[in-house]
């Protein structure tokens, strides 16, 4: 009998797996391997964060808690929906699950019937395709051109939809290429939405705050507040407030959706850690001023990346206005030969050559769905940064 599942045999292993792999064995064997694939900042917990921790594990906070959150957290995440993007939620309307990732597994699970669409933009966070896979829901790829800040095209989603479509995700900022979406632009999209009734949409924020020149943020519910019942807006504390650890993010929609998703939780993992909902209610209550100097450092690593990258023959990056990545295209790199004579032919092989001879780990677009990239997170040292980049050069310059 067979043990593993058939929606398991769906899901590919990761294309960054190759590269992960590759940069163990050669850490094993001594050397200086310097990886810009990290998703998380390198910043440390805020002192109040973690003092709130603290005083929640002396006040005996440790027990089981409602599965969707303790209610002062639930009211504050009510609060920060209303002060900062103008959405108003009631209690019901709110569930608190173990980091974004969660949120997203149960409203997936929570919805989707086999012949179900989710319409995914490329690139595409990697974990988009997979969990709708599992939910038994087929992905369909919306295909974002670089001439448009790989965002999405509303003549394009018009087209892709179908009577099937019960899904789609919008990630802004974006992970992998940290662009955002303007108020214009969600109207924009919101209109086609008008037409097609039947669509949903997951709108994943979870670098709100992580923002440069001054770009303002908007998310869709609250530039059209008519769609709110089709619409979960998801969020969370791991990124903007340096605790990807704590493991919490959050969502609000509509009621139904929010019961459904605690349901699963409750089958699943139960409530969040009791600790981490006290640290992330100090976070979300507190002051963001510690994220500034976070910014003012990004900010620096981000023009270095670009610059750098966009200095190097064959290579072209944007110029991301959120999160901490940079996503440039290696098109003008393919078709060249490295000294051993291999022609480099798709992204994969140019970060494994990078790897391999740079000894810079970087993941390929082929994981985003959008070939021929690589992203870079640059949430990392200034100067680890500018020695990676200067390897990254000099072995591109050798290639003929």
């Amino acid at each position: 009998m067979e043990l593993i599942s058939e929606n398991l045999k769906k899901i590919k292993p990761s294309p960054t797996m190759v590269i992960t792999a590759k940069a163990r064995e050669l850490k094993l064997k001594g050397e200086n391997v310097i990886s810009l694939s990290s998703g998380e900042p390198d910043f440390d917990t805020p002192d109040h964060i973690k003092e709130a921790a603290i005083k929640a594990i002396k006040d005996g906070h440790t027990k089981y808690t409602n599965v969707e959150g303790i209610p002062e957290l639930k009211e504050a995440i009510i609060n920060k929906f209303k002060n900062d993007n103008h959405i108003e939620f009631d209690k019901d309307e709110v569930i608190v699950s173990v980091g974004g990732k969660q949120i997203l597994f149960n409203s997936l699970f929570a919805t989707l019937n086999p012949t179900d669409e989710v319409i995914i933009p490329t690139p595409y966070w990697v974990s988009y395709p997979d969990m709708t896979l599992l939910a038994g829901g087929i992905p369909k790829f919306l295909d974002c051109k670089i001439e448009n800040d790989f965002k999405i095209n509303p003549n394009d989603l018009d087209k892709i939809i179908s009577q099937n479509t019960k899904w789609l995700i919008i990630n802004s900022p974006s992970n992998p290429s940290g662009s955002c979406y303007t108020k214009q632009e969600l109207e924009a999209i919101a209109n086609v939405l008008r037409i097609h009734q039947q669509v949903n949409v997951i709108t994943d924020d979870i670098y709100e705050y992580l923002l440069y020149d001054e770009f303002t943020f908007y998310t869709l519910a609250e530039i059209a507040p008519d769609l709110k019942e089709r619409i979960l807006t998801v969020n969370g504390v791991s990124k903007s407030y340096c605790m990807t650890g704590w493991r919490i993010g959050y969502a609000a929609g509509r009621k139904d959706l929010v019961k459904a998703m605690i349901k699963i939780q409750g089958q699943s993992t139960s409530n969040p850690s009791s600790i981490s909902q006290y640290a992330a209610l100090a976070g979300i209550e507190g002051s963001r001023d510690f994220l500034l100097p976070c910014l003012e450092a990004f900010d620096k690593r981000r023009k270095l990346v670009v610059n750098e990258l966009n200095s190097i023959d064959g290579i072209k990056c944007m110029m991301p206005k959120g999160a901490f990545y940079a996503y440039p295209n290696v098109k003008g790199i393919l078709g060249r030969k490295t000294d051993k004579g291999q022609v480099l032919s798709n992204d994969t092989e140019v970060t494994e050559w990078l790897l391999e001879n740079a000894k810079v780990a970087a993941v390929p677009g082929v994981a985003f769905g959008l070939e021929p990239f690589f992203r870079v997170s640059y949430a990392t040292n200034f100067e680890i940064l500018e020695e990676a980049l200067n390897n990254i050069k000099t072995c591109v310059e050798k290639l003929s």
